[in-house]
């Protein structure tokens, strides 16, 4: 059942990127092959221009390994791993640095740093987490957030996220996303609270000037399925048509992403929002094809 389809990056994300070119970017504990791949293909993709943090040896062993030459890029000596955060954090304070990536790193200790208020780098908006997800190059994306940063998001937490996915939508050339607010069911079930809330957030959505189209409760197949809405007599805008899959909990935005990535073969290009940078905390398992996408994710996601 796992795929073994390669993971292609999608061209569309890249060509938005390319707009933006040689942004600085600092890579968060450096030193390990995947991370200095996916720097050496975002570096080619004149992407990012990288500040590398971590033990200069391994940075430098790691780089030679792969013939890349960073001769040319600044190489923050830090030996201690879980020290490499706060250079990160600080150089994007000091707006040294538009993006941050993480590398051989616990998502945990890089974001516990970011979130720190002496770096003011949250302001009144929520961060969240979004997932660009392809299968092909030229792919349009099925957006899933937030699958890896709000554990359980209530109601105030989740106008944070959807004003975030509206931005970014816009951002990689989706005028007016469509938005599913997802549950077990399309019908507002008060034992299953994700409809009870997806009712109350959609409620909340048509009071704002969002330019989106948002609607729920949806469960998955009436969101992307045309065929399943019709046969259960759902009629909205956003039924069986849906750009965005705005998730109940961490739980199922995981599940989804990561069975799109083991089943189909999807490039899961992800990328934390809504703070002064953008911060991509890939997984530390995923290939260097993700980690280029993500990367490109970020760049399209700066102001």
């Amino acid at each position: 059942m796992l795929s073994d389809k390669s993971t292609v990056c999608p061209v569309n994300l890249l060509n938005i990127a390319h707009q933006k070119r040689g942004v600085k970017a600092a890579i968060v504990n450096a030193g390990k092959k995947l991370p200095m791949m996916s720097v050496m293909d975002a570096v080619s993709e004149k992407l990012i221009t990288p500040i590398l943090i971590g033990d200069k040896q391994k940075i430098q062993e790691c780089a030679d390994e792969l013939k890349f030459d960073i001769s040319n890029f600044e190489i923050i000596n830090e030996p201690v791993e879980n020290n490499t955060a706060s250079i990160a954090s600080k150089l994007a304070s000091e707006d040294k640095v538009k993006i941050i990536v993480k590398g051989h790193i616990h998502t945990d200790i890089l974001m516990k740093e970011v979130l720190k208020r002496e770096y003011k780098l949250i302001g009144k908006t929520r961060l969240s987490h979004i997932w660009h997800m392809t299968l092909q190059k030229d792919d349009k994306p099925l957006i899933i957030t937030d699958g890896a940063l709000n554990v359980s998001p209530n109601l105030k937490t989740k106008m944070h996220i959807l004003r975030n996915v509206i931005d970014f939508s816009h951002r990689i050339n989706i005028p007016r996303p469509k938005i599913s607010v997802l549950s077990a069911t399309e019908e507002v079930i008060d034992s299953v609270q994700s409809s009870v809330e997806a009712k109350e957030l959609t409620e909340l959505a048509s009071k704002e000037n969002f330019n989106a189209d948002i609607f729920g409760p949806l469960a998955f197949d009436n969101s992307i399925s045309k065929k399943s809405a019709s046969i259960k007599g759902i009629e909205n805008i956003v039924a069986g048509e849906a750009d965005v899959l705005l998730v109940p909990n961490v739980e199922t935005g995981n599940a989804l992403v990561k069975m799109m990535i083991y089943f189909m073969g999807a490039c899961a290009a992800g990328v934390v929002v809504g703070g002064k940078v953008p911060v991509v905390i890939t997984s530390r398992s995923d290939d260097a094809t993700a980690r280029l996408a993500s990367i490109a994710a970020a760049v399209v996601a700066l102001d």
